[in-house]
């Protein structure tokens, strides 16, 4: 089969992919997390598999299941803990699963791993769980592990092409432009416009509060306005993204 898809080969096929082609294989680490009146709970996860898959169709690579549950939602990059349907994992849990990938993937004779994130808030625990993985195999191992986040393969001049009024920055995009452009390109049944909120962009102070203070998130939980999202914007940004990603995977895995 040429699908990019693992889940739909048999353990055969598979088995034969990764003797045969030691093909790359991406795995897309996402959250179930609010994205406002207008994206699915989902979106950080479809959108960390979708250009996962464009990336793995220009390296020959195979796409995992993705990793679906997040670490915790903050306020001032995805609204925080208090919007019913984000449902989130301790650093704890998600360190362990990334960390029990990782071996599971080097057993199966994998020798390059791609761990796609699609989550702001997971990046250090996906650090955590690639070294203790690593720890655990020790230095005879042969597999190689690349971690990203998608969103940093953007350049400064398509982001001005997307924001000719001024780039808010990522944190801030929260089911905004950026997520909800992309969202158009690749899943457009599952965006409301209709519902399309024009919040933000969000005020916060330069420090946190525990408990939580809930009233510095907009109610719809956008962080910033999410008008002028388009598909063709976000084709854009796909296009971009995949393309450099790929290139990344093919450089980035030559030892010196």
């Amino acid at each position: 089969m040429s699908t990019v898809w693992m889940s739909e080969l048999s353990w055969v096929d598979y088995r034969e992919r990764i003797q045969r082609d030691r093909p790359p294989v991406l795995l897309p680490v996402g959250a179930l997390e609010q994205h406002g009146p207008h994206l699915p709970l989902g979106t950080d996860g479809l959108l960390a598999s979708a250009v996962a898959a464009d990336t793995a169709g220009q390296v020959a690579g195979l796409v995992a299941p993705t990793l679906s549950y997040g670490y915790k939602s903050q306020p001032k990059c995805g609204g925080g803990q208090h919007f019913c349907g984000t449902t989130s994992v301790d650093a704890a849990t998600l360190i362990g699963q990334v960390r029990d990938a990782v071996r599971e993937f080097a057993r199966h004779g994998v020798d390059k791993l791609v761990i796609v994130n699609g989550h702001y808030e997971n990046q250090w625990f996906l650090i955590e769980g690639i070294d203790l993985g690593l720890r655990d195999l020790g230095p005879q191992a042969t597999l190689q592990v690349m971690r990203l986040e998608y969103w940093d393969f953007m350049t400064p001049d398509t982001l001005a092409d997307v924001f000719p009024d001024g780039f808010p920055g990522f944190a801030l995009e929260h089911a905004a432009v950026l997520e909800t452009s992309m969202m158009l390109h690749h899943h457009p049944s599952l965006v409301r416009i209709d519902l399309l909120p024009d919040d933000g962009p969000a005020d916060f102070p330069p420090y946190d509060m525990y408990p939580t203070r809930t009233d510095w998130v907009p109610p719809s939980g956008v962080l910033s306005s999410a008008r002028g999202a388009d598909a063709a914007k976000g084709r854009l940004l796909a296009d971009e993204v995949s393309r450099r990603m790929a290139e990344a995977i093919r450089t980035g895995f030559q030892r010196p």
